[in-house]
């Protein structure tokens, strides 16, 4: 079960728009998908900040396992019969504590299991019902940390790859060194480099990289 969790991961990283790329800072994160459906508790916890590709891997791991993707404003209601595996996405703010404590209980009851994929830790949610509370705080909680120099490079190389830009590998290990060091910054180095491309009709080179990375940093509020 695991290495066929694991080779999904492995062959939608090689295709598709939203290309997953496994590496050290989503490593835990994968392993801990891949050991299901034996977790140790009911629900785990995957977080980690905006853009960092938490999302699509749970969409990876719902899509293997048959995962029932929950509408977090609308959880099914106590009587309905639960799903052996279920999604919440995003699982913060919570819309409804009754609703998933009801939900938790009954998959733990049928040894089902839920994801549920958010920005922080359960530890840090405020949560109002204390069972809710103690029940996700002890639940296994795994984080997708920073990208390296190497997922970095490769998903700016992805970015450009969507948008239909060539960048020569000098303008890559040119913002691998220059830029914030986040998914996030990635996503809006890039979408800013295609503007002024478009905007000039110019290539994107180290020059024009430069400039846009100097601009953003002009841009940032004092004290960010």
């Amino acid at each position: 079960m695991t290495e066929q969790l694991l080779l999904a991961f492995e062959h939608r990283a090689a295709s598709g728009s939203e290309d997953f790329v496994p590496a050290p800072c989503n490593r835990d994160a994968l392993a801990w998908l891949a050991r299901w459906p034996d977790w140790p508790a009911p629900a785990l916890v995957l977080y980690g900040p905006p853009g960092c590709g938490k999302s699509h891997m749970a969409r990876i791991w719902a899509a293997y396992s048959g995962a029932c993707r929950l509408d977090p404003a609308a959880l099914p209601a106590p009587a309905a019969e639960p799903p052996r595996a279920a999604l919440l996405d995003p699982a913060e703010p919570l819309a409804d504590e009754l609703a998933l404590l009801q939900l938790y209980n009954r998959l733990r009851e049928q040894a089902g299991h839920l994801l549920l994929v958010a920005r922080r830790p359960a530890a840090a949610w405020p949560i109002r019902l204390p069972d809710l509370a103690s029940r996700l705080r002890a639940a296994p909680a795994v984080a997708i940390g920073a990208p390296d120099d190497a997922l970095l490079a490769a998903l700016l190389v992805k970015l450009f790859d969507d948008r239909q830009l060539a960048v020569s590998e000098g303008v890559i290990s040119y913002l691998v060194r220059h830029m914030e060091r986040s998914f996030a910054a990635a996503r809006a180095v890039v979408e800013a480099l295609d503007r002024h491309s478009l905007r000039d009709r110019r290539p994107v080179t180290v020059a024009l990289a430069r400039g846009v990375l100097a601009t953003q940093t002009d841009q940032q509020p004092e004290g960010g």
